[in-house]
This record gives structure tokens, sequence and C-alpha cells, in this order.
């Protein structure tokens, strides 16, 4: 019997017993998370969607410019020099989920992921609009192809097509910058061929992913369920049925009109198959914590609903830990949720303290390769070098040159003194710094060089100065 009631464990729950795809007809959910769940999902949706479209002191909102390897998020922009604070962003991001799954289970998933998301709130609820609820898409899945099938498949999956391509559209604005988008719509799909093949594969895409794999991502695709597993343990608070009042002493049995069910030793859980029926990734909640729960609550909304018709508590699925259904004990802020919190606290503090000293220019001069010195008139070393100023900011630079700050000298721009750094741009050129050889400490002094605009120093860098070694 034991055995028995471990066979979930031995496949996922949408594989059948012969192996192939078990597809998964959930019950439309209602209740009271669902609203809630709504409220979270249609705000994250509009986040989503207009975010590339947002711009904060000319900068796009959010934006992953891979390509071009340029990326704003929240409106500071971010350039390959910038690399480390991305980096320590992106591991805020993941000790920031590590502690909520730890505390939460995988509220994430449920709540804020945008599959999730895009796939209950949007493709799910037009397809019972299209198909009808549970009992009527199994009907319409099993009933041979007459018009009426045609038809609703059709028109389902066209829907299905247009948001899967508006969604890419939105994807390639993150990606490309909405400017850019926008441009190359208005200049039509032809002039943009290459532009216009990446949108539909980015189509088909999300197609495939919301029109059949569909929970698969959750399942098999995303690593974040595998991390689960490691992250929980009998204090996370995670989407549980309370096996201790379900199951009683003789275990479930259904409802029967009058019965002491208490007297004879059975649990409050009346085997209606309901939790299971509008589960969206097709599992029995009753069996525990499993890979495929993305803490949806539905089966909480659905249990709660149940319960209210037969006349017993609320509460038999609800959010709890292993340990307070079976001791009782209530959530406590252990060292391990300590612990994540004081790194994620310390991260954050890093982050912060470096984009406060982060400077809106970013300068590097380096010597240029293959050429040493060259001794001129008047006891005179020259250096060649390279310059490359990166502008952070969506203005102008007006009126830069270049200053020695650690040495007496000279600097000459090749071929002007004063020049402009463009907003959000990048300025190259190559430059000369002269210096008396009495003035040397050695054949590699290291300078200090100042840039300013107008008469405002704006940034410092260093370089090394060759010197004939007969100058030490």
């Amino acid at each position: 019997m034991a055995q028995d009631q471990e066979n979930f464990r031995d496949s996922i729950g949408t594989i059948n017993e012969a192996g192939k795809r078990a597809w998964v007809f959930p019950k439309k959910p209602s209740g009271k998370f669902y609203r809630y769940r709504k409220y979270v999902s249609y705000f994250l949706l509009a986040f989503l969607v207009l975010s590339p479209f947002i711009k904060i002191n000319g900068n796009q909102f959010l934006m992953f410019n891979v390509l071009e390897r340029r990326f704003n998020i929240f409106g500071f922009p971010f350039y390959p020099q910038d690399f480390h604070l991305f980096v320590i962003s992106m591991i805020i991001g993941v000790v920031f989920i590590a502690l909520f799954t730890v505390a939460f289970g995988r509220i994430f998933c449920g709540w804020m992921c945008p599959q999730t998301i895009f796939l209950e709130m949007v493709f799910r609820r037009i397809e019972f609009w299209i198909d009808g609820d549970r009992g009527a898409q199994i009907r319409l899945d099993r009933q041979p192809w007459n018009a009426e099938k045609i038809r609703k498949r059709i028109l389902k999956w066209s829907i299905f097509f247009i948001i899967s391509f508006l969604i890419a559209n939105v994807f390639l604005a993150y990606l490309i910058g909405s400017d850019r988008l926008l441009e190359y719509i208005t200049d039509g799909p032809l002039e943009h061929i290459s532009t216009m093949v990446s949108l539909l594969i980015f189509t088909l895409v999300f197609y495939f992913v919301f029109a059949w794999f569909r929970e698969q991502v959750c399942i098999i695709a995303c690593p974040y369920g595998r991390m689960q597993g490691v992250l929980l343990d009998n204090k996370s608070i995670v989407v549980a049925y309370d096996h201790k009042r379900g199951e009683a002493v003789n275990g479930r049995k259904k409802w029967r009109k009058n019965e002491d069910r208490e007297a004879l030793g059975f649990g409050d859980c009346i085997d209606c198959f309901q939790c299971v029926n509008v589960c969206p990734t097709g599992i029995d909640i009753r069996n525990g914590t499993q890979l495929e729960c993305v803490n949806c609550t539905a089966c909480i909304d659905e249990c709660d609903t149940i319960m209210e018709k037969v006349d017993l508590p609320k509460g038999l699925i609800r959010y709890a830990s292993e340990d307070e259904i079976t001791k009782k004990e209530k959530f406590k802020f252990t060292a391990r949720l300590k612990g994540y919190t004081a790194v994620l606290i310390i991260l954050t503090g890093v982050l912060i303290g470096m984009l406060f000293l982060r400077n809106d220019l970013e300068a590097n001069i380096l010597r240029l390769p293959g050429q040493l010195y060259e001794h001129k008139e008047g006891n005179i070393i020259s250096n060649v070098y390279t310059y490359k100023l990166l502008n952070k900011t969506t203005s102008n630079i007006d009126n830069v040159h270049f200053e020695l700050l650690s040495h007496k000298g000279n600097i000459k721009l090749v071929p002007q003194q004063n020049f402009e750094v463009p907003a959000e741009a990048l300025s190259e050129g190559t430059l000369f710094i002269e210096i008396n050889a009495a003035a040397l400490n050695g054949d590699k002094d290291k300078l200090k060089i100042g840039i300013y605009s107008d008469n405002e120093l704006i940034e410092t860098t260093s370089a090394r100065f060759l010197a004939p070694r007969s100058y030490n």
C-alpha cells in the first residue's frame, strides 16, 4: 500500500504510463487567491510590456542589448566597463530568489514568473473563453475533427500566434531598444529582413512554449524547479495539504450527508479530486510537496470552496510548513534565513556604494603598442598614447581636454586640443605626453592624468611613462 502511494514519484505528472505526454486540462480556477494573483499578474504584465518604452533621463527603463553590450537596468546604463556591477546585480537577484524560496517555496513561480503569468492569465483564459472549462475541453479533444472543432482550433491557434507575435516584439524591444524597434516598424519589414526573420523565430518559440510545451517548461526546462529541492526544508512555507487533518486515522472518504466522520475516524478530505482537476501541472497536492508544484494556490481556492459547501473548516490545503502541520510550530526566522539575509544586505550595500562611486565618464589611456619613447630637444621625453572616453550620460560633454596632475609637462592631442564626447558614445584618439627628463623619477613613472570639461575635473586616470634608464 505504501509503495502504491509513492508511485507518483516514479515519473513527472504530465507523463502517462505509456511514457507519452499526458495533456493537462485544468479546471478554471476561482477564489480569493486567484483574484489576488490576477491583480499581481495584470500589474506585472503592464510592467513587462511598458518597461522597454519608458525612459528615465533619456535611458530606456530596461534594456539588454547583448549584441552592442549595452544594458539599462531601472534607467541606469551599464557598459562592458561596468560588467562587475551587472554581475553583482545578477548575484543579488539569485540570492533574493533563494531567500524567498527557503522561506516561501516557489512563490516566485506561481505569482511573478513571466511564463506562469502569460500562460495562466493570458493563454489559458483565452482557451477557457473559446473551448470552455475542463469538461468541455476534454470532450472537444476527444471528438472527431468536425466543423466545430476545426473552427475553435483555428480561432484559438490564430489568437495564440498573434499574441506570440506581440510578445516577440516586446522581447525584441528589450534586446535592441524600443526606439530602433519603432523605427524598423515604420520603415517596413522589407527594409529589415534579418530583423523580421529573427522576430518570426521568436514568435514561433513563444507560440511553441505557450500553445504546446506549456507546463513542461516549469517541470522539465526550468532549473529553478530543481533548485527548490535543494533549498526547501521542513520549515519552508509552501502550498501544503494538511495530512493530519485530512487523513485522520482511517484516511479519506467520500462525503455523505449527516455522517459523523470524526467518530468513524475519517479525515476532512472528501476525496473529491477537485484540487487535482484545478492544478495547472496535473499533480495531486495530497501527495506532498513535489517539483511540479509552482505554488499557484489554485488548489487552495478550490479546496476552500468544497469545504465551505460541506460545512467543514477551510484551510485543509493552505500556505504552511511541514513542521507547522506535524508539530504545530509557527514560522521562525531561522539561522539559515538570517545568513541569506545578511549576504543579501551586504551585496546590496556594495552595489549601492559602487553605483554612487561610478563616474559618468569612463577614461582609459594606454601607451601605443610597439612604440618606445622619443627623445626631443631640450631634454624632453615624449610618449604616444591612445585614449578612449566613454560618455555614460544622455548629454554631450563639451570642451574636453587633458592635464597632467602628477608631473610638470604637456599633453598634445591629435588633431585638436578641445573636443566633444557625444552622449552615450565612445570617443577615441591619440595624444602625446612630453615631460622634461629632470622631472622623472625612473624609467617607468606612473602619471596621473585629469580629464576636464571646461574647467571642471570630471575624471582622473593613470598611465605608465617610459624614459631612458640613464635618467633614473
